[in-house]
């Protein structure tokens, strides 16, 4: 291989929506604009709503606010650049931005994959195995449980990058996407990545598929006992602490399942935008939406923290 003949790539490009008119990229900056501060603002509120209240101190919401604290984290590795490129057209990202960007991207959805599991256990702990619950999801634990779920990015977040980045790229750098995601870039590259790709869909199975199939069993059994409950009180209370971690599921995996596990002869570049915008962009916002209209603890927390900072007066 002839090092002289490569073209040494300092920056890409992100194509993103910039084939749209400069009308429709403005609406779209705008549409953004409003999901990335409703998405911060939902989740900051989560986390000082779930820290503040007493009644709110279990695993159930420690988890929930990891999540939050995760979410912010997905969402400032891509939106920030993303409503950049659409306003401003800075469409053009650093050889050490679109890694960094990367290695967070990896890093985040790796822990909140893992963080989902951990959330279905809690839940089938709680619902199946109600009398050692306190004892198996003690503060130690949960702890634990929730450090492995952060811990679990770092690997993948560092190999999948590392690896990728160490490729020559022969010149071509625009990337077909709205932020530095591995499919695109590994298109760039002049070398052979067919080991890397193995390894790639083998990080995919351990870090999107194994913890769905954890989530898929745990709910299995959480049914399970839910329907040979006597009383429909007791199944409705049961039910009602798993529909908004189930929905939150359903939501981040099917588009995250629809985006690694399709041949990519069956998915064009505009529809795989679509789906990433679904994951990145739309389920950060709609978790603190669905935890907080769905839950009647939360929404009853969020009002006494309200009262108590607004004073006595009537609201």
């Amino acid at each position: 291989m002839m090092w002289e003949n490569w073209t040494i790539v300092s920056e890409f490009v992100l194509v993103g929506f910039s084939t749209l008119s400069s009308s429709l990229q403005c609406l779209l900056f705008l549409l953004f604009l409003t999901i990335y501060l409703v998405t911060l603002m939902g989740n900051v509120l989560i986390i000082l709503v779930t820290t503040a209240d007493s009644t709110l101190q279990n695993p159930m919401y420690f988890f929930l606010r990891n999540l939050s604290f995760l979410e912010i984290g997905f969402n400032l590795v891509i939106v920030p650049k993303m409503l950049g490129t659409l306003i401003i057209q800075d469409t053009t990202i650093s050889f050490l931005g679109c890694a960094t960007q990367m290695y967070f991207f990896f890093f985040f959805g790796a822990a909140e994959c893992c963080l989902l599991a951990t959330m279905a256990y809690d839940r089938y702990v709680a619902i199946c195995d109600p009398l050692r619950y306190p004892i198996i999801m003690s503060r130690r634990a949960c702890a634990q449980l929730a450090a492995t779920s952060w811990f679990s990015g770092f690997p993948v977040a560092t190999v999948q990058t590392t690896w990728i980045f160490s490729f020559p790229f022969c010149g071509p750098n625009r990337v077909n996407h709205f932020f530095c995601d591995s499919p695109p870039i590994i298109a760039l590259v002049c070398a052979d990545t067919s080991l890397f790709e193995l390894e790639a869909l083998t990080a995919t199975i351990l870090f999107i598929l194994f913890p769905f199939l954890l989530i898929l069993g745990s709910y299995v059994r959480i049914l399970s006992t839910i329907f040979r409950m006597p009383s429909a009180e007791g199944k409705h209370k049961a039910f009602s602490t798993c529909s908004s971690h189930l929905l939150v599921v359903s939501l981040f995996y099917s588009t995250a399942i629809l985006t690694y596990f399709r041949p990519r002869s069956s998915t064009s570049p505009e529809s795989k935008k679509l789906l990433s915008l679904s994951y990145t962009v739309v389920t950060p916002m709609l978790n603190p939406i669905i935890y907080s209209l769905r839950n009647s603890e939360v929404k009853a927390a969020l009002r006494r923290v309200i009262h108590r900072t607004l004073g006595p007066q009537k609201l």
